[in-house]
């Protein structure tokens, strides 16, 4: 499991056991290639190892996986400058403080490397001890001798010697200390007592020396540079096979993988199966399984293992993308056996729980899905013409009993039966205009229409509500259209008899003022209104109506001007004497 792996990285780094904790932090990537975390850590341990080409790239990595996390930054920084690549690293730590401007490991390394920068261009000052602490020859002699080279692992004589060879001043200060003393004798090449055992320290964090006499900085705990190279540690048999079955897994994966994309599924599933067995720690053995017996239809067996990898993964606490997919790919197979509207519940539950580990677009997608395809199963299973016809002819009784409100509840539940039925949607349209809802009725009217462009009734109501609502010009229009497909439709015939009268009084100006004002108000509200007045060709139109009489008249030879000027008419926005 990459968590556990990753403990054991951690715990030996703070051991000054830095090639273990490569190691484990190795392990960690395998099981979770995308964690940028553990390329941060193995980078810092790569770099106590002196091995900055490593730590740079695994630095990196990590500032690709995730460009918007500042610790990136400080590794990156941090191995340039193990590199003597200090304009590099000057620019990582900038990049870094641009995301956290008061990130302080940021700011230290910055002005380490700017201060490494500017040594490098002036000359050091004068070491009265020659070149004995000067560089990485100085960790190399301390890491040469037996003695000198147990005291590197302890972290305060680490940073002791960093701090005279920062400023070989700083001698007379750490004099008292034996191991200083050790260390200087191994410099000088004069034999010193060697201290104790019971001299040495032990220390929560190893701090690390720099490795070019152009950088010479006080490490932090938050950055981890590098560290001289510890003792090799001993690889129990126990370990070392674990580690190997491990590999054995992941070969047996890829041989899946590709018997997988040759559609050679049996073959597949034995290369996951043995995987599983080498390898009980990674859920994505369960998870690959699973997808073969999805392609294979086999589908209990693959929600099987499905639910499989999200307990195992919960107890490894494996990566949650890992376990969202486990779940994805459950709900996929759901919706695949799903019959009826219910079948879908736990597929869409399913979806959910996974967009709650990791979210995904594709699972988000899958969810829209699934509720689209329950939605329009739902309405198939409760489609019943028969029972919608009954509820109409309820909602008929209804009306002409002057019960309304209960005639649009059965004429509601008529169209949830039968979504398509024009004769529904046009009594609904006379419910809601004797109940004054005049939108909901018109909506319900246009509705009919749209279903059903012959049906007379569509028209009347519409045209009836329009002219409730007194708008005569729509109303006309609405009744003559109606007239194209029954002429002698009666009703549709004194609808228009009826608008007429009400332009032509308009036009007159035989209406009251607070009439007219009404109707001018609503006009105005209207789009098509306001885009004849909003016209520039329009507006010199009406001025010159007013004050050409020769240039209105040419204008009235034009059938787009006249008819936009008949819709102001009708709108009572223009009145003609």
């Amino acid at each position: 499991m990459a968590e556990e792996a990753k403990a054991k990285g951690n715990a030996a780094f703070s051991a000054g056991d830095y090639a273990g904790a490569v190691r484990h932090f190795t392990d960690a990537i395998s099981l979770a290639p995308s964690n940028h975390v553990l390329y941060s850590n193995r980078s810092a341990a790569l770099a106590s190892l002196h091995n900055y080409a490593d730590a740079l790239a695994d630095a990196k990595k990590t500032v690709e996986l995730k460009p918007d996390w500042s610790k990136g930054y400080s590794r990156l920084g941090a191995a340039h400058l193990g590199l003597n690549q200090i304009q590099d690293a000057i620019a990582a730590y900038k990049k870094g403080l641009e995301i956290d401007p008061n990130n302080e490991a940021l700011k230290s390394g910055l002005a380490d490397a700017q201060a490494a920068a500017s040594r490098s261009r002036s000359p050091p000052p004068p070491n009265p001890f020659g070149d004995a602490f000067s560089g990485p020859e100085m960790w190399a002699k301390l890491t040469a001798d037996p003695t000198t080279r147990m005291y590197l692992q302890q972290p305060d004589f680490v940073k002791m010697m960093q701090e005279i060879q920062k400023n070989p001043n700083n001698l007379n200060i750490y004099l008292k200390d034996q191991r200083v003393m050790q260390a200087l004798g191994v410099l000088l090449n004069v034999k010193f007592r060697a201290p104790n055992a019971g001299e040495d320290m032990e220390v929560p964090e190893a701090e690390a020396p720099p490795p070019q006499p152009e950088r010479k900085p006080e490490p932090t705990k938050e950055e981890m540079v590098s560290e001289p190279e510890p003792e090799p540690m001993e690889v129990s048999e126990g370990e070392k096979e674990a580690k190997e079955r491990k590999a054995q897994a992941v070969k047996e994966k890829e041989l899946g993988n590709a018997a997988y994309k040759k559609k050679d599924f049996e073959t597949a599933i034995a290369h996951y199966t043995k995987a599983m067995e080498l390898d009980d720690e990674d859920i994505s053995y369960l998870t690959n399984r699973a997808a073969v017996y999805l392609e294979m239809g086999k589908y209990e067996e693959c929600i099987e293992d499905c639910d499989k990898a999200v307990e195992r993964g919960r107890e490894l606490r494996s990566d949650f993308k890992m376990i969202s997919r486990a779940l994805t790919r459950k709900g996929t197979t759901l919706v695949k056996i799903a019959k009826c509207s219910k079948d879908y519940d736990l597929a869409i539950e399913t979806f959910q729980k996974a967009l709650t580990e990791h979210r995904n677009p594709d699972t988000l997608k899958k969810l829209n899905d699934a509720e689209r395809a329950k939605k329009e199963l739902e309405q198939q299973e409760y489609f019943d013409p028969k029972l919608a016809d009954e509820e109409r002819e309820k909602g008929n009784e209804y009306f002409k009993q002057q019960k309304y409100p209960e005639a649009v509840k059965h004429y509601t539940e008529s169209l949830r039966r039968n979504p398509k039925d024009p004769k529904a949607y046009s009594n609904r349209a006379a419910c809601y205009t004797k109940l004054g809802a005049l939108p909901e009725g018109l909506k319900d009217a246009e509705k009919c229409i749209e279903l059903d462009p012959t049906f007379s009734k569509g028209y009347t109501r519409k045209g009836a509500i329009q002219f409730f609502m007194k708008e005569y010009d729509k109303a006309l229009e609405t009744y003559q259209e109606g007239l194209k497909h029954d002429p002698q439709n009666q009703e549709l015939l004194d609808g228009v008899r009826r608008c007429v009268e009400q332009l032509n009084k308009a036009s007159r100006g035989d209406i009251s003022p607070e009439e007219l004002k009404e109707r001018q108000a609503k006009a105005m509200q209207d789009p098509e209104i306001q885009n004849i007045l909003s016209d520039p060709v329009m507006r010199q139109v009406l001025v010159d109506f007013q004050e050409n009489p020769k240039a209105a008249q040419e204008h009235m030879k034009n059938p787009m001007v006249m008819n936009k000027i008949q819709k102001l008419v009708n709108a009572g926005i223009v009145q003609i004497r």
